[in-house]
């Protein structure tokens, strides 16, 4: 029982008998001490579970981010090659050059929306 979060029937058993041995002029303090573990297993699950939460926006904050990130190199890198491609094979290619960027930006987002799927189902 050293995890705040497990109550199990026993402590309930276990309360019940120390009032049945001790008398009903302990009850008030047996039941007093049993509802506080109970406050505490519910304490520590709504804890845990603000924790995931918590975790979570922070993951997605981070994703984000990241995909922003992509975004702006992209979008810088795209100035050069967009010149460089254009110089060497005009038109057609500068459209493959976008066309580069555009399938890195959308691997890279699908990736993450993957990743994304797989925690949230954790």
């Amino acid at each position: 029982m050293d995890d705040p979060r497990d109550l199990e029937r026993a402590d309930l058993q276990a309360t019940l008998e120390a009032r049945r041995e001790l008398g009903p002029e302990y009850e008030p303090a047996l039941v007093d001490a049993f509802a506080d573990r109970v406050e505490q297993v519910i304490e520590a699950r709504v804890d845990a579970r603000l924790a995931e939460v918590r975790q979570r926006r922070n993951d997605e904050k981070a994703r984000s981010g990241r995909q922003f990130a992509m975004g702006v190199s992209s979008l810088a890198l795209g100035i050069p090659l967009t010149a460089i491609a254009g110089g060497i094979a005009d038109v057609t290619g500068i459209a493959v050059a976008w066309a580069g960027i555009a399938l890195v930006n959308i691997s890279y987002a699908w990736q993450n929306r993957d990743r994304s799927r797989s925690s949230r189902r954790a």
